[in-house]
């Protein structure tokens, strides 16, 4: 998994442009295309490539060559936490941990603001903890808890301004860019249903053109979306982006639904390949935060 990422960096896959340039649109498709191909795959090269665009947002270089990833998760309680120049703490969900050169780690300073930090994963005070990643979904996205026991933090490791993380205009812009991998992720799964019909009857055709309109009209919504942020790149875009991931995780509940009952048992198990592809997109659209998303938008609705 990880030495094809590379490989697609290295081709040049990844050089996409930055939300709120002027081509986000081009940016969202490809995260959609590497969804629509491997949901775990995505999910790393999504993470690396959130990580080039925060640090473009504050205005840093990435070390070269190195493979990124951002690990913000505070579930749970856990998180890490910078006390005076020392970071410590358990973070969880923390994709290619074993594999990554480096990571954008958020941690709550003593103020409780947010910092990021560039962190060296060969450091041996950054360790990921065997056992804490035993999922079926999203499995090759090797994303276990990483425990960071007394790693002194240098003024370099420091991007951004405390608060900087959740701040800058990017935060929404890249959750934008999580939803369209969902919606690939969910494209994927039609394409193997597709791909297994030779002789449909009229409910299976129902399901299919059911799913189509569901996947295409979300499609249009990261399209105007896109457009929205490059005319106002610095815009609050809070609530159009809770709009496109509460859009694309119904649309891959959508998937996950019907795909079965247009397929059958078979497929789910006789194709690992298909049955895989339901695990992992049903594991990865729990990013989003199902009805507490949902009522943060009527609030902002009725507001």
């Amino acid at each position: 998994m990880i030495t094809h990422l590379r490989a697609i960096i290295a081709e040049g896959g990844l050089e996409l442009p930055l939300p709120g340039g002027g081509d986000t649109i081009s940016r969202w498709a490809a995260l959609a295309r590497l969804g629509r191909r491997d949901l775990p795959l995505a999910r790393l090269a999504e993470g690396h490539a959130d990580a080039l665009a925060i640090l473009a947002e504050a205005g840093r270089k990435p070390v070269p060559e190195a493979l990124y990833g951002v690990w913000a998760a505070r579930s749970g309680g856990a998180g890490a936490a910078l006390r005076g120049r020392t970071l410590n703490g358990t973070v969880r969900f923390c994709s290619g941990a074993r594999h990554l050169d480096r990571a954008l780690i958020a941690a709550l300073d003593d103020d409780g603001h947010s910092v990021v930090l560039d962190v060296d994963l060969a450091d041996d005070r950054v360790a990921s903890v065997p056992g804490t990643w035993v999922p079926v979904g999203m499995d090759a996205s090797d994303s276990p808890d990483v425990v960071v026991d007394d790693l002194e933090v240098s003024d370099d490791m420091v991007v951004g301004s405390p608060g900087f993380y959740l701040r800058r205009p990017g935060f929404w812009q890249g959750g934008i860019g999580v939803a369209a991998v969902w919606l690939g992720g969910a494209a994927g799964v039609l394409d193997d249903v597709v791909a297994g019909l030779s002789d449909p009857d009229p409910h299976q055709s129902a399901h299919v053109g059911a799913l189509h309109t569901a996947i295409r009209s979300t499609e249009a919504l990261l399209v105007h979306a896109a457009s929205a942020v490059d005319g106002a790149p610095a815009g609050d875009h809070k609530l159009l982006a809770w709009t496109c991931r509460a859009a694309a995780e119904r649309t891959a509940w959508d998937v996950l639904d019907r795909a079965p009952r247009v397929t059958g048992p078979t497929p789910m198990c006789r194709d690992r390949r298909f049955a895989q592809r339901l695990a992992d997109l049903q594991v990865y659209v729990r990013q989003h935060h199902a009805e507490k998303d949902l009522a943060a938008i009527g609030r902002e609705v009725l507001a």
